[in-house]
């Protein structure tokens, strides 16, 4: 068997199976969730680069696999020159290698592209049937259900129900506004497409069942934590309480919904983010060095 192969199988295993299972039971995730989506982030990076490489360690000679490993060390992409060059075999390697690298991306582009449309139509109802109030900088739809939700991407805009502007008080709408800015600015539709397109392409992967869980809630935790800046937890808390039985379209972001007395609990109860973010930087540590041995094997058999 190619030795080269271990690395990809080894990158595969840790970032499709093991890394997920500890992430998705870690308590730090929740406490630090940039940290967390950073991993669950980098975990959907690097399981889609080990699954394209594994066919081309498959199919490549001993030299061609030993270069192929040495650009991947070194993070040297190849040229179009060097590609220009490239034997049969090695046409070959490369394009299943494509080939695999493409349906993660294909099914990301496709949730990206449905989850527009649909924001496009919402959006232009809301120019129907909504108005834009200058003083809060959102569109205002005549409803008497409390509800705040934020269309993110190329149709972005806050939408804030006349029940809401009612029920809540000036912080609280603020905070509510806040989180929802916090989604548009951080751009989160994109991770929350990524999520959906491995759910999609690997379902029983560990990787997709335990991230698509996780990384709507943690996408919610971390608006949360930027709307903090800007208002006070007892103005956010009791806002997600008067919102938790809010709607919004499936392709928007709500303010309240089904996570919203979680995030209460978890607003109420300060906490330190540096023990917690030193563990979890611990725990992708320790991850990252169950691959030393497969790099070094790699690296120390000659070409």
């Amino acid at each position: 068997m190619n030795h080269h192969l271990l690395l990809p199988l080894g990158l595969a295993l840790l970032t499709g199976f093991l890394v997920p299972w500890l992430v998705a039971r870690a308590r730090w995730a929740q406490q630090v969730p940039r940290l967390a989506l950073g991993v669950w982030a980098a975990c959907g990076a690097g399981f889609a680069a080990a699954a394209a490489l594994v066919p081309a360690q498959l199919v490549l000679s001993g030299d061609s696999s030993h270069r192929l490993a040495d650009m991947v060390f070194a993070l040297e992409p190849p040229t179009f020159e060097r590609l220009l060059h490239l034997d049969g075999r090695e046409w070959f390697a490369f394009s299943l290698s494509s080939l695999v690298l493409s349906v993660p991306v294909v099914a990301f582009v496709r949730r990206l592209v449905r989850a527009r449309r649909m924001r496009a139509r919402h959006a232009g109802v809301l120019r129907l049937v909504g108005r834009y109030d200058p003083a809060l900088r959102a569109t205002v739809l005549d409803d008497d259900r409390p509800a705040v939700y934020c269309l993110p991407g190329r149709s972005r805009r806050v939408v804030v129900s006349s029940g809401a502007v009612h029920a809540l008080t000036p912080a609280q709408l603020a905070a509510a506004l806040a989180h929802e800015r916090a989604h548009i600015a951080g751009r989160h539709h994109l991770l929350v497409a990524a999520a959906e397109a491995f759910a999609a392409v690997f379902p029983r992967l560990p990787l997709a069942r335990h991230g698509g869980r996780a990384v709507p809630l943690l996408l919610e935790m971390a608006a949360d934590d930027r709307a903090l800046r800007r208002c006070t937890r007892d103005a956010l808390a009791t806002a997600l309480y008067a919102l938790a039985s809010g709607r919004a379209p499936r392709s928007a972001f709500a303010a309240g919904g089904p996570s919203a007395a979680l995030r209460m609990r978890r607003i109420l109860t300060p906490h330190s983010a540096g023990h917690p973010a030193l563990r979890g930087m611990l725990t992708i540590g320790a991850a990252a060095l169950a691959l030393a041995p497969l790099v070094v094997a790699c690296c120390s058999f000659p070409r």
